[in-house]
């Protein structure tokens, strides 16, 4: 099996990469390693996957670069994944009220670009991952996508 993770070095991204070189399962990951959290943390995850890759034999490939940038993308999904893991987002609902361009680029257009090539490509199975945020200060746990989210968290 060969799957597509966006978000690679992110911490969710990371741990499924992890599980996946673990099973055997051929890995190739995007990231635009920004600076929203520490960019050395990031490589180090990826230095960590490439060590974890290496020592099982298994496949890694990572590609630098942004979900949001369709040439990227498209040389990306030249390959056939059986899965996407779409993972990549710009993080940080307050951050987003002081630059909001930089959320519908990720968010947004790199999520149409994920859509798009998925279909294109014919991949069997899309996995997007959203945030907790969207269900708001619902005190009710655990979260449940059949609760009501009318308040995200601000």
């Amino acid at each position: 099996m060969k799957v597509l993770i966006t978000g690679i070095v992110g911490f969710i991204g990371f741990s499924l990469a992890k599980e996946c070189i673990k099973k055997g399962i051929s890995v190739t990951g995007i990231d635009s390693v920004n600076d929203y959290y520490d960019p050395n943390l990031k490589l180090a995850r990826l230095k960590e996957l490439e060590r974890l890759a290496s020592s099982s034999g298994n496949n890694l490939e990572f590609i630098k670069g942004n979900i949001a940038d369709k040439r990227v993308l498209d040389k990306c999904f030249e390959e056939s994944f059986d899965r996407v893991f779409n993972l990549a987002a710009q993080a940080g609902v307050r951050k987003s009220l002081e630059d909001p361009h930089s959320y519908i680029e990720s968010n947004i257009l790199g999520f149409l670009n994920i859509l798009e090539a998925c279909r294109h490509k014919e991949v069997e199975h899309l996995i997007y991952a959203s945030t907790s945020s969207v269900y708001g200060l619902n005190s009710k746990l655990p979260f449940s996508e059949k609760e009501i989210a009318d308040h995200p968290i601000q």
